[in-house]
């Protein structure tokens, strides 16, 4: 027989804060569009994006506690993704 794999369990408390702090940047993003930061305005909401994908990725789908082999291979699926946006929008700039 084998064993099931352990999945840790998070605590209401941690959950719930990581919730507030989901609201709470959702709540920047919005302040942060009503700024005029010109070209910035884009960088900032990718970063609030990220921060929040971030978030809920390692607590809500419990990536933080999987083993190395899985990060990896999302961390690869991230880059490849970042790297097909990139060329959609070298291709939109050069048009």
């Amino acid at each position: 027989m084998t064993q099931a794999p352990h999945h840790p369990v998070l605590s209401t408390r941690l959950l719930v804060t990581i919730w507030l702090l989901l609201l709470l940047l959702t709540g920047v993003t919005v302040f942060v569009s009503r700024l005029d930061l010109g070209a910035g305005h884009v960088w900032m909401a990718l970063l609030i994006a990220s921060l929040k994908s971030g978030l809920v990725i390692a607590f809500f789908m419990h990536m933080k506690y999987e083993n190395r082999l899985l990060k990896i291979s999302l961390f690869v699926t991230l880059v490849t993704l970042a790297i097909f946006i990139g060329f959609t929008f070298f291709d939109v700039l050069y048009r």
